[in-house]
């Protein structure tokens, strides 16, 4: 990224996968990053090892993103030590996959509540001291299913195009006081969550893909730290797919 001032940088879901590929490109420009996991700690601390050896500086914290409480506690943290928090990248997700027929309320419930009343929370929580600097990039990690749907996913389909909605309204509340929100909707990217698909899914997936392969964690950090960067200060209420196609 070429904007070397240091920043406060926010990271949900900054553990492992995406999220952690989203630290590390923070952590070469030398900024203070913020990052929340749910239950992995092991994973959290490796994360912070990792920012670390790039030079870089990152805190986990267990915060659960769904609670409005711990949200608030956790940009209180940042804002209590550097004063500011210039980024926030909502990437925080999870998925209880079934076809709708079956799909219990609960299960629908998870991953409304984390997927994208988390990210409400979150912009929420950061939107007063982005209005007071008059400057912020807020950017969410939604899906290409967000745009195309995906049977046995209502749930996280309705989540991730969720998202997109919530960014396009901030984006126009927020714009005057100099403030971006865009999305970022990956394809099939190489992550934990990918890896247990079975190997004729995982096919199936790729076959679906004009560029032929998948994605890299890499791949979505580069367009998140692009769009959190000074260059792209003229770009708000966008949807940037990084899916090799998938979605044209």
């Amino acid at each position: 990224m070429a904007d070397t001032v240091k920043r406060t940088i926010l990271v949900t879901g900054g553990s492992r996968g995406i999220g952690r590929a989203v630290c590390l490109a923070f952590a070469a420009a030398g900024n203070r990053i913020f990052f929340n996991y749910s239950s992995a700690a092991a994973a959290a601390q490796e994360t912070e090892k990792l920012v670390a050896d790039a030079g870089g500086r990152a805190t986990g914290m267990q915060v659960n993103v769904a609670s409005e409480k711990e949200v608030s506690d956790f940009v209180g943290r940042a804002l209590e030590e550097t004063g500011r928090v210039d980024v926030l990248v909502n990437n925080a997700g999870i998925t209880k996959d079934g076809l709708i027929v079956r799909m219990k309320e609960s299960d629908w419930d998870a991953v409304l509540d984390v997927n994208l009343k988390g990210a409400f929370h979150c912009i929420k929580a950061v939107s007063k001291p982005m209005i007071r600097q008059r400057s912020g990039r807020i950017i969410n990690i939604s899906s290409v299913v967000g745009v195309t749907g995906n049977p046995g996913q209502a749930n996280y389909v309705a989540a991730k195009a969720g998202i997109i909605g919530l960014a396009k309204g901030i984006a126009r509340e927020l714009a005057s006081r100099g403030i971006t929100v865009n999305v970022v909707a990956p394809g099939y990217i190489e992550t934990d969550m990918t890896a247990s698909f079975p190997e004729k899914a995982r096919q199936m997936m790729i076959d679906q893909i004009p560029l032929g392969h998948s994605g890299t964690p890499q791949d979505i950090a580069a367009v998140v730290a692009f769009l959190a960067s000074e260059q792209a200060g003229y770009i708000t209420g966008q949807v940037i797919h990084v899916s090799g196609g998938m979605y044209m």
